[in-house]
């Protein structure tokens, strides 16, 4: 069977449809068309078919896709058919807030070490999750065959850090600071810039209409300042 390569910005889609259709199935809705998708998760309905389109005949014309048959393809397809453990490094601010999130009630993830520096949070259990010192880190990620790290450190220390992970075998790095971190092309860093996505959103705001036209295109012509 030929290998299919499946573009990217499908990839990033495919856990919004899974999320949407656990909601489905939740709800005991047992059928749903891309339509129907679409208002749901805010992609338009064709964009949903040629995504599905990818992983075989997911639905029938005239009928839509069945919700049980679509969830048990795409929990199989994202692995949330078992459970992933994750580590946090750094139990910052930040790094609380996502031990207190509940990842397991959507997806089949858990946070199941976290390190740190601060001896004060080290050897104690935050959110259910054990707090282990740095010098544990190579030890504890590979006694608990952790492959995918959540970094919340200082910047300055980003790159070190994410060094380190490296050499302990890390393939994925979820990337909370804003430093934009080197690694070999074996690893996957996802960058999530919190402060970079708000600006974003304001300037957006401040700038274009809800029709996505600018509010004064003269104001951005540099002809005209």
């Amino acid at each position: 069977m030929a290998e299919i390569k499946i573009p990217k910005a499908t990839a990033r889609r495919l856990p919004l449809y899974y999320r949407y259709l656990q909601f489905l199935h939740d709800g005991e809705k047992k059928k749903v068309s891309s339509a129907e998708l679409s208002e749901a998760v805010k992609v338009d309905s064709a964009t949903i078919r040629r995504d599905f389109s990818y992983f075989g005949a997911l639905g029938k014309r005239g009928y839509g896709y069945d919700v049980d048959s679509l969830l048990t393809f795409f929990k199989r397809l994202l692995n949330q058919d078992h459970l992933t453990n994750v580590a946090l490094v750094g139990v910052g601010n930040l790094g609380h807030a996502l031990l207190n999130y509940n990842f397991r009630q959507t997806n089949n993830i858990r946070i199941s070490a976290a390190f740190d520096v601060d001896p004060d949070l080290t050897g104690t259990i935050q959110s259910g999750v054990p707090i282990y010192p740095m010098a544990q880190l190579k030890e504890q990620l590979r006694a608990q065959q952790i492959d995918i790290v959540i970094l919340t450190v200082p910047i300055e220390q980003a790159q070190e850090i994410t060094d380190e992970l490296v050499k302990v075998g890390i393939k994925g790095i979820l990337n909370f600071t804003p430093l934009r971190v080197n690694v070999p092309d074996d690893v996957r860093v996802h960058n999530v810039d919190l402060a970079n996505e708000l600006q974003t959103l304001i300037y957006f705001l401040d700038n274009f209409n809800e029709d996505g036209t600018l509010i004064n295109p003269l104001a951005h012509d540099p002809l005209f300042n």
